[in-house]
């Protein structure tokens, strides 16, 4: 709401500028630019022109989730005075833009600041490119290292080198980054520093002599960050005078604007009222406004080599703004860039309104929030019980949760969710294998008898990486086995081989996605009280042995609350989902059999009595046969409403039942 008000004040207050004093303009308009959580400094910003790559260096900072990356960020800002110190808390977490994010502690969407920093007689430019932490949003980190030569490896020196920290790391380095690495929080009690760089040389091969110690919290040492960034990460390569080249790796929606780009200016330079060309559209734009990200938007005179900015262009097509495009001037086009490898999503769930009537409302924020995380998949679709929707795409279950939660926080949506799916592979007889995410789409048992469609089905797998004390190492054996893993290896972590039992052990295994995707992480948790770490990669598929579940309510299925289960785990599945059932079904005039069953077979039975009337209450005296007749009667009637009675779920109890643990 408070993005939105500025955008509007900026809309007016450009339309009578020119009434203005010279002297006024540009001040008054950084005033209304900066928001004020960030209390940002009014200074001016020099021609862009000053900045050649010499003295640019665009890095950013790879950490595990709550290793203090925001932190350090909201400290570098302070250092190079692109906000004013931090009073009472006032600057914590400027990056984190979003309520959820500040809500959870987490970062989820990539975001950018420019910061000017003098070191002797020069003046240098840093864009920082923030990342998030979890594995869930690994797009966002591919497309932010994208546009880095530089990279902070954040550990926390408490907790040592984490699962994610890992996998980061090596995607850091498959990239050809600068790394730098830095240990976190050495102020903390518990912190062991000597250790955890150590355990940084075991596990990355960097020398301990190359590691910066610095609290991000108490601000020590973090000038030492500063001055490395300089001296060891490298200035990026262009030429102001060769062709334009502009990649795009992020944008987001303005109401006012349209479609705002993200773009690092590969070479040559753009300016405003140059007319551009996308190399994947092939459309056409003029460049009404751009500028660096101070940490809010400020507009300069251009954009050179090697720098990363702002770009708008009156794109009013959320589609159009294809992540990883490369721009050219018209008329002087150029080579495109490699692009990103497009996402792959591992978890579906449908996206219901709670209220039928605003699914048009949904759709349209649904495609506004997925501007600003292309690694969501869109597609409509229609359930008998609950209306029209959306099955949506997602790289993981805290990336689903988020989702939701921007949904409600940022467009005031009250959505239903059905229980998560993953993609498995039908593999049929005729040699065309299909990929079904949806459980209304999952081939009967019938499909795979003899003479049938399909032949088998496979389920996607993953590579997981758990790192966890040793004294939780039997409780992880366990927790891998009971969710069909296979594969399992393990070794110590620790490089000076403590035997303590306070070491910790690095485990990998191979395991079902579709077991990862319900309660894994949280048993994961609670088995390790929270020590462990978790992040897989993707595997590929294997056969597997899965069933399509129905409920049905009085004999008729839900087509909303199918599930597609392992034949070993059915059974269980299915007496769980029909308690839950049981509990929030409304009670009927009649009786209600609530069922789970694979094909014909039914796996799991509860009846829901029906309300009764006592019929009988206004008789007195007489012979019994009287009473017997009138519940007979009402017995006969009770038979045929259950025969003709429809059971309707209520959308409170969808919500209810989806929502639950």
């Amino acid at each position: 709401m408070l993005q939105t008000w500025r955008q509007a004040c900026l809309k007016v207050f450009d339309r009578h500028q020119k009434y203005l004093p010279q002297s006024c303009r540009s001040q008054s308009w950084r005033a209304f630019t900066y928001s004020a959580p960030c209390m940002a400094l009014q200074k001016t910003v020099s021609t862009m022109e000053d900045y050649p790559c010499e003295v640019i260096r665009n890095f950013s900072i790879i950490a595990h989730i709550d290793h203090g990356k925001s932190t350090l960020a909201d400290r570098l800002l302070e250092l190079t005075r692109t906000i004013n110190k931090r009073v009472k808390g006032v600057n914590a977490q400027v990056l984190d833009k979003l309520k959820v994010e500040r809500e959870r502690g987490i970062t989820v969407k990539a975001q950018t600041a420019s910061m000017f920093h003098d070191k002797g007689d020069t003046r240098y430019l840093l864009n920082l490119i923030d990342t998030p932490g979890h594995v869930d949003f690994s797009w966002e980190v591919a497309r932010s290292l994208a546009a880095c030569q530089g990279a902070l490896l954040l550990v926390d020196a408490s907790q040592g080198v984490q699962a994610q920290s890992i996998s980061v790391y090596h995607v850091a380095k498959s990239k050809g980054l600068t790394i730098i690495p830095v240990l976190n929080k050495i102020d903390l009690p518990a912190a062991q520093p000597d250790m955890v760089a150590k355990q940084m040389h075991a596990t990355f091969g960097i020398e301990p002599a190359d590691v910066i110690k610095i609290s991000a919290k108490t601000g020590k040492g973090v000038e030492q960050v500063l001055q490395a960034i300089i001296d060891r990460i490298p200035p990026p390569v262009g030429e102001p005078l060769d062709p334009l080249k502009a990649f795009l790796f992020d944008s987001s929606y303005d109401r006012y604007r349209g479609v705002i780009s993200l773009m690092n200016i590969q070479s040559g330079v753009l300016r405003k009222g140059d007319k551009i060309a996308s190399c994947f559209t092939r459309k056409k734009y003029e460049v009404t406004e751009l500028g660096i990200m101070h940490p809010e938007e400020v507009s300069t005179d251009c954009l050179r080599p090697g720098q990363v900015g702002f770009v708008a262009c009156s794109m009013k097509e959320s589609a159009e703004a294809h992540i990883g495009d490369t721009f050219y001037r018209v008329g002087h086009p150029v080579d495109p860039m490699p692009g990103f490898k497009p996402a792959k999503a591992m978890v579906y769930a449908g996206v219901y309104p709670v209220d039928s009537n605003d699914f048009l409302k949904l759709e349209e924020s649904i495609k506004r929030l997925s501007l600003t995380d292309r690694s969501v998949e869109v597609t409509r679709e229609t359930s008998s019980a609950l209306g029209q929707g959306c099955r949506l795409g997602f790289l993981g279950t805290l990336h689903m949760d988020v989702f939701r939660q921007r949904l409600e926080d940022e467009y005031n949506a009250d959505v239903i969710i059905t229980a998560p799916t993953v993609p498995y592979k039908v593999l049929h007889r005729n040699g065309k294998d299909s990929i079904v995410s949806n459980p209304t789409d999952f081939p009967e048992p019938a499909d795979f008898a003899s003479g049938g469609r399909a032949k088998g089905v496979e389920e996607p797998i993953v590579k997981a990486t758990i790192i966890v004390p040793e004294k939780y190492f039997s409780a992880m054996m366990e927790l891998v086995f009971e969710n069909r893993g296979t594969g399992l290896e393990w070794h110590a972590l620790d490089a000076d081989g403590d035997t303590s039992g306070d070491g910790r052990v690095l485990m990998t295994a191979t395991l079902p996605l579709t077991e990862i995707v319900t309660d894994f992480f949280d048993k994961l948790k609670s088995r390790s009280s929270g020590f462990a770490s978790f992040d897989y990669e993707d595997a590929g598929y294997q056969a597997s042995d899965m069933r399509k579940m129905t409920f049905l309510l009085n004999g008729k299925p839900v087509d909303a609350l199918a599930l597609i289960v392992h034949a070993d785990n059915a059974a269980n599945i299915g007496r769980r989902w029909v308690d839950k059932l049981f509990k929030v079904i409304p009670r009927q005039l009649f009786e209600i059999p609530i069922q789970a069953a694979i094909g014909g077979k039914v796996l799991a039975r509860r009846t829901l009595s029906a309300m009764r009337a006592d019929v009988t209450a206004g008789l007195y005296g007489g012979h019994y046969e009287r009473k017997m007749k009138h519940l007979n009667n009402q017995k006969e009637s009770k038979r045929k409403m259950k025969r003709v009675g429809q059971v309707d779920l209520p959308q409170e109890a969808f919500f209810d039942l989806l929502s639950s643990k």
